[in-house]
This record gives structure tokens, C-alpha cells and sequence, in this order.
């Protein structure tokens, strides 16, 4: 359905989320179809998170029902889901903006809208800061209400459970809703989530709690009282079978599990629990992930985040001729190089498909791990099983990473064990924006003592640079970006690099061009047009290695142009340029040289394609030859 057409009517209409509470239950059904329909239309177009939005249509409609967001505060966690509520929520005539560059952002952020009452990107922290804002709302004498609206799959990770703990140790009045559709990004895995999956609330169970009941009052005389001690000590029972039973050990009082898309139920079960007074609420909900889009029911992961694709089948557009993605040839290669060696282990947080360990999966189920939405653990239980002499890769995007510095520090560099981290999406990652960029990973990783790290150039160094990682006995990452590769051929076996050895791709003169990763070929590109425009052809050097620097020819581009530009996707502040710098000043280069350094700003940066956002922050090769021409005028 496009924007803006006549059968949107009632989602046209809605301008603020108080109007959600004046419609009756027949045109919130019809309001839920429009959503969906707005959201599928839009997602087709700019591609985006659609399964989640999907499944909590209804939910949203619940809530902004029930509550009054210019007084009560709502946090959801991650933010997958929350598409439905940015169309309630006064955003609709924008919508079609959504993850397009200067337009609405995938995410809630607290700039975008005054109903974003708190930004999110990453799992697993609507509890926390709920309960931060329960407090103060408390010590500022408040009444209104605070709620968090998390998955069962954030629900895994650790800082979800420290809320839950504290807030129920607190005491504070606060409302969790877990939307509890078995499926994060993949499918759920661990304990807990087959906790959540047991339930007593079955219908056949219902049903005889009913006719149970029933009996007992029958009873003459003492029948009330039979089914009341029934019912209490139905409560012991339950505590040792049911979902609740976790949360109310955390002194939370629990309700559910409820239907997600029966908008009644959910109104009369949020009511429920907005009048619990004496301490923290769980409503427990379950949804169905993709809700209303048949490809999306069906395929939920494929659905989770998406290109663009058509609405009336669900396919994605066809692109032919595409290169392999730097995640599709990381996967390929992991699994090459554990054929012959069953050393390798492959981990995962929750993300086999996106990080291409999928497909290891598949091959070495049993030397496969995924462990959850819980980065900080799967690096730790890596390094664990380095010690058994095990080789342990840990593939996860580099925003991701970052909730792990601790355990890479101290669990696995400190102890020099031969981890691999394989950092998917290093640079900018486009549409995400700034919750998902990976701007910092050299940066955060580069100062740690005993890490080695790798910026492959293309997909097939990608394949060495894994290669020379898992076999080099030590903590090592890799960093390569988004998206497809540049159709160089996959030559030969993964080969061992030599470590501080990198590559001249291209002699030249005045000018040394020294680029990063995904960046040279970029940089390639702009010393051809520096021949083209300028008459002379800069030098164009890949690194390869961002850890150990390759020294000795870094020296000599100091000592044989007194010109050069610095290349990188990542941040400049403390990034692989700022290391050259280090390394010249300590070693006496750094004399009257005129140096250039590309990279990204100390800022955040926002969504945007990845062509559009590069282009913004001067990493094209137009701009590459602008700083060349810049260096020249030194």
C-alpha cells in the first residue's frame, strides 16, 4: 500500500498517540491492518526490521491505549519493533523517510520524537533504564508510569537480567512487558528461552483448571473454601512449571501468558498491571513474529531485517551479477579451513545467518556454539576453550563487540590465547545509522598488548587474512565491511601472511596514499584520476596488518614523501592513522612532512546508504584526490 493512499484513512488521521484511547475496539482492528500495511509498503522500499515490527502491531496499539506517553515514559528494547509506534506516534506522514538519508531513523531516538523516551540500538537495556527512570520519577514525588517492552531474545543477555534483579530487590512500581515470540534474530537459544517456552497455560490445562474449580464450589457448604485453597495452592504449583516462576523469585508479580495480537486481553491485562502498586510487573505476551505477512510468518529470519523486495510476493529484488559479500566468503572460508582442522570452533551471538556461520552450522554442528544475545560471555567461553587447545573463532559485528571490550582485555589478551574475532560490518554499515556503525573497532582494539589485527582489502585477502589468523597462535581480530565484495577472484588456498608485512599496490611519486581495508580500492581509483587531472601518480600502499604496523615500510614512505594521505573507515581519534602518527614521532620521521588524514569525524554518524554516507564523510576517491591535491600545496 503507498503512502498516503485513500484506504489509510484512520492511520492518517492519527497525529498524537492519545487518540488511540477514543477508538473503539472494531477501528482498532481496522487501524491494525493499516499499519501493517503501511509498514510492509514502506520496508519494501527502504528495506528495514519488518518481521519484528509486525508481530506487535496490536501490542502497540494496546499500549498507547491504555497509557499516556506525554506523562508515562516507554522504552523499547533494541528498537526492531518499533515501526507501528513511530506511525502512532505523530510520525506518519514521514514514514516513507524511514532509514533514508535525512529522514526518520530505524531506531527510537530521543532527538526524533518526544514519545522516544530513550534511545536504543542494542539488546537487552529497556529494563535498566526504565528502572533508572522509575527512580526518578520516585524521588521527584511522580505518579506516572514506566514501562519496557523487551524480547525474549534481549531477555538473554546479561544486563536485562541485572534490571530484573535490582528492580526487584528495589521494589519500585515498573512494568516489563516481554514480548515473547521464541525468536530474536534467529531462534532463541539456552535455557531460559525453553523456560519460557514451557507454559501451563495450554488450553487443555485451562480447561481443567476450570472444571476443577468448578467441582469444588459445588461442594456444599465448604466449596468456596476448597476452590480458594485450591487456587493458592495453585500458586506453589505453578511456580515449579510456569514462566512465572523465574520472575517472581525476582519478586516481580507476574501476569500471563496473554494473547499479542487480542487487543482486549491486552488492554485488560495492561490495566491489570498498571494497578499493582507495591513493586514491579511482569506482563508476559506472546506474538507471532511477522503477524499478518504470510512470507514473514513463515520465514521470520529471513524477515528480520530486509532489502528491498516486493510487497505482493515477499521476493527480494533481483540484482544479477553481484559479487559474494565479504560475510558470504568468511563463511565459506571458515568452513574450508575447519575441514582440516577440528581445532576450529565457530561462535555466534545469536546471529548465525548475519554473520555467516550459518553455513559452519551446518557442515560442524557439534564444534558449533551459539550463545544468545550475550557477547561478554561468548568471548569469555572462547577463551575457555582456547585453553583446551581449541581455536575458537568468534564472529560478531563490530558494534557488537564493543559490549565485550572487558573479556577481550582481560579474559583473552591478558592470558595471550589464540582467539580469532572475526568483526563483521567494520565502517559504516549504511541505513542502521549510528547505533550500528562499526566506527570504533580499531580504535577500542589496537592499544590492547598481544592483539593482532587485519583489515583485509578484498574479499579474497580476506580469505589469508582469516587463514593467518586462527593458525597464528595468538589473540587476533579481523575487521572487514557491509555488503559485496569487489568481484577479485578467490585465488588458491587461505595462505599464512607474514605478520607487519603489507603491500605497495602501486609505485608512484610526491604523494603516498596509505589506505585501510575496504579504502583502497577507493584510493586506487582516485590515483588514477590524480593522473588524469594532475599529471603525476600518487603511491598507493595497503597495510594489511593494523597491528603490528608494517614498520619498516611505513619508513620508508616517510623517508620518500614528504607528502601523505591517510585512508580509513573508522574513527581518526585514536584510529589506524593516529598509530602511523605515534609511530613516526617515536622513531624521529616526523619532520616537515604534509600529511592528510581521511577517515571518520568525532561524531556519530547517521543512516544513510553506505555509497550516500561515504560521499558525506569524504571517503569516495573524489575526496581522496582533493587531499592529494592538498598535500601537494604543502
Amino acid at each position: 500500500m503507498e503512502q498516503g493512499s485513500s484506504a489509510d484513512r484512520l492511520l492518517d488521521g492519527i497525529v498524537d498517540p492519545s487518540q488511540i484511547a477514543a477508538l473503539s475496539e472494531a477501528q482498532l482492528a481496522v487501524l491494525a491492518g493499516e499499519v501493517r500495511q503501511r509498514i510492509i509498503a514502506v520496508v519494501a522500499r527502504n528495506g528495514g526490521h519488518l518481521a519484528s515490527s509486525l508481530g506487535v502491531v496490536e501490542l502497540t496499539l494496546a499500549l498507547l491505549a491504555v497509557f499516556n506517553l506525554h506523562n508515562d515514559r516507554l522504552i523499547w528494547d533494541v528498537g526492531h519493533q518499533s515501526y507501528a509506534y513511530k506511525l502512532l506516534t505523530g510520525r506518519a506522514s514521514d514514514f516513507h523517510t524511514l532509514r533514508v538519508l535525512g529522514g526518520l531513523s530505524g531506531f527510537p531516538r530521543m532527538s526524533e520524537s518526544p514519545f522516544d523516551h530513550f534511545g536504543v540500538g542494542h539488546s537487552s537495556t529497556s529494563i535498566s533504564a526504565a528502572l533508572g527512570m522509575a527512580v526518578a520519577r520516585d524521588f521527584a514525588g511522580g505518579n506516572n508510569y514506566v514501562l519496557a517492552v523487551i524480547g525474549d531474545g534481549s531477555l538473554t543477555g546479561g544486563e536485562a537480567l541485572e534490571g530484573l534483579n535490582l528492580a526487584g530487590n528495589m521494589g519500585r512500581r515498573l512494568i516489563v512487558v516481554l514480548n515473547d515470540n521464541e525468536m530474536s534474530i534467529s531462534s532463541n537459544v539456552g535455557a531460559l528461552s525453553l523456560f519460557l517456552s514451557r507454559a501451563l497455560s495450554r488450553r487443555w490445562v485451562r480447561q481443567a483448571r476450570k472444571d476443577v474449580l468448578k467441582f469444588l464450589r459445588s461442594v456444599p457448604r465448604i466449596g468456596q473454601k476448597l476452590a480458594l485453597y485450591a487456587m493458592r495452592g495453585e500458586w506453589s504449583f505453578k511456580s515449579f512449571f510456569t514462566p512465572g516462576m523465574l520472575f517472581e523469585a525476582l519478586r516481580f508479580t507476574y501476569i500471563g501468558p496473554v494473547d499479542g495480537h487480542d487487543i482486549t486481553a491486552l488492554k485488560q491485562n495492561l490495566q491489570t498491571a498498571a494497578a499493582v502498586e507495591d513493586g514491579p510487573v511482569l506482563l508476559h505476551v506472546r506474538t507471532t513474529k511477522g503477524k499478518g505477512y504470510e512470507p514473514a510468518e513463515e520465514k521470520p529470519t529471513l524477515y528480520h531485517g530486509v532489502g528491498l523486495f516486493a510487497p505482493e510476493t515477499g521476493m527480494p529484488a533481483s540484482v544479477t551479477g553481484k559479487p559474494p559479500s565479504f560475510t558470504s566468503v568468511f563463511g565459506a572460508t571458515l568452513v574450508e579451513l575447519a575441514r582440516d582442522d577440528n581445532r576450529i570452533f565457530a561462535i555466534t551471538a545469536a546471529m548465525p545467518e548475519g554473520t555467516g556461520t550459518s553455513l559452519f552450522r551446518e557442515r560442524f554442528p557439534e564444534r558449533f556454539v551459539d550463545a544468545g544475545i550475550c557477547e561478554q560471555h561468548a568471548v569469555t567461553f572462547a577463551a575457555g576453550l582456547a585453553t583446551q587447545g581449541y581455536r575458537p573463532v568468534v564472529a560478531v559485528y563490530s558494534t557488537f563487540l564493543q559490549r565485550a571490550y572487558d573479556q577481550i582485555l582481560h579474559d583473552v589478551c591478558l592470558q595471550n590465547l589464540p582467539v580469532t574475532f572475526c568483526i563483521d560490518r567494520a565502517g559504516l554499515v549504511g541505513e542502521d545509522g549510528a547505533t550500528h556503525h562499526g566506527a570504533f573497532d580499531i580504535a577500542y582494539l589496537r592499544h590492547i598488548p598481544q592483539l593482532r589485527l587485519l583489515a583485509p582489502r578484498d574479499e579474497d585477502m580476506l580469505r589469508h587474512c582469516l587463514s593467518t589468523a586462527i593458525g597464528g597462535g595468538v589473540p587476533c581480530a579481523v575487521r572487514y565491511p557491509r555488503g559485496d565484495g569487489f568481484g577479485v577472484p578467490l585465488e588458491g588456498a587461505p595462505r599464512m601472511l607474514a605478520p607487519g608485512v603489507g603491500k605497495m599496490l602501486r609505485q608512484g611519486e610526491k604523494v603516498a596514499i596509505i589506505a585501510v581495508g575496504h579504502c583502497v580500492y577507493p584510493a586506487l581509483e582516485a590515483a588514477s584520476r590524480t593522473e588524469q587531472e594532475l599529471g603525476f601518480t600518487p603511491a598507493v600502499f595497503d597495510p594489511v596488518w593494523l597491528k603490528p604496523l608494517p614498520e619498516e615500510q611505513l619508513a620508508d614512505i616517510a623517508r620518500q614523501y614528504r607528502r601523505i594521505v591517510f585512508v580509513e573507515e573508522g574513527v581518526l581519534a585514536g584510529g589506524f592513522s593516529s598509530a602511523v602518527l605515534e609511530f613516526f614521532t617515536d622513531s624521529g620521521l616526523l619532520r616537515s612532512h604534509g600529511l592528510q588524514r581521511l577517515g571518520l569525524p568525532d561524531s556519530f554518524v547517521e543512516h544513510g546508504s553506505q555509497a550516500e554516507l561515504r560521499e558525506l564523510v569524504g571517503l569516495c576517491s573524489a575526496n581522496i584526490v582533493t587531499a592529494v591535491k592538498r598535500a601537494t600545496l604543502f
